[in-house]
């Protein structure tokens, strides 16, 4: 009973008033701290992961640019192979990796360099090789600026994607599958709704290639799938709602080679112009 009068007579001190007013204020702002009641944690949650540098990109190849051109096919059938840690690391780079280093241009031409886009690779078991062992499955982001890629998502999430691609077998079998997504904010807040409706597809367009013409130089094989439901894409790449899937591109070691020769190229014209 003491204690209470005791306290009751600081407590009407200035000096009492003084610190029963900080302690309401400290437990005020606890409260809001901890107050998490506020944050949807359905929301996919965007986590730091592992990060795994990728070995340098190779600006000098051994097939022209032409020769690319004329053999580029698209490809749905793959050998059972990995491939290398390398060459994912050059098909990300022709993607939309550094190609300027003063302002960190890309090697894909956007809309008021505004760069819309962003690259995962979904990775299977087995699916890179990397030094005498392979890189771990999963969900990675690509990270253009440090020519890396983070780990988002442990697990070979291939069987996810088929089925989230129609059942496109090749999505399935390759070991590999390069995803294209878009934040469309950051063009339309310069261009309005022509950067949604023509230019962020004219910037998937470019990269795409430079995919397609990249795999080629490496003797590797792609296809442009653009066949999806949208929700369970983004649900595997753990997106953010602003983020939209655009494409995704199989990647791996064709089972069938297509090349085309300078002589039949020069009859197929010659036919069609007698």
């Amino acid at each position: 009973m003491w204690r209470r009068s005791f306290l009751k007579i600081i407590l009407a001190t200035p000096l009492g008033r003084l610190i029963a007013g900080i302690a309401a204020s400290l437990a005020t702002a606890t409260a809001i701290y901890l107050d998490i009641s506020h944050i949807d944690m359905r929301k996919p949650q965007r986590i730091s992961g592992v990060e795994v540098f990728l070995p340098y990109p190779k600006l000098r190849g051994t097939v022209s640019v032409e020769e690319a051109l004329a053999n580029r096919r698209s490809v749905r059938e793959y050998r059972d192979e990995p491939i290398t840690l390398e060459e994912l690391g050059q098909l990300l780079w022709a993607a939309y990796g550094i190609s300027e280093t003063r302002y960190g241009l890309r090697t894909a031409p956007s809309a008021g360099a505004q760069y819309p886009l962003e690259v995962y690779a979904v990775v299977g078991e087995w699916g890179v090789a990397a030094g005498d062992g392979y890189l771990a499955a999963g969900v990675y982001h690509y990270e253009p600026h440090r020519h890396s890629l983070t780990l988002r998502k442990s697990g070979d999430f291939r069987r996810e994607l088929y089925r989230a691609a129609l059942d496109q077998r090749w999505v399935l079998e390759a070991p590999v599958s390069i995803v294209f997504t878009a934040v469309f904010a950051r063009t339309t807040r310069v261009y309005g709704e022509r950067g949604r409706l023509r230019y962020v597809p004219m910037d998937l367009g470019h990269a795409a290639q430079n995919v397609y013409l990249q795999a080629t130089a490496l003797g590797l094989g792609t296809v442009a799938v653009g066949a999806f439901y949208d929700e369970d894409v983004a649900e595997i790449l753990g997106l953010s709602e602003e983020e939209t899937p655009l494409y995704i591109m199989p990647v791996g070691k064709p089972a069938a080679y297509y090349k085309l020769s300078e002589r039949e190229l020069v009859q197929y014209y010659e036919r069609r112009r007698r």
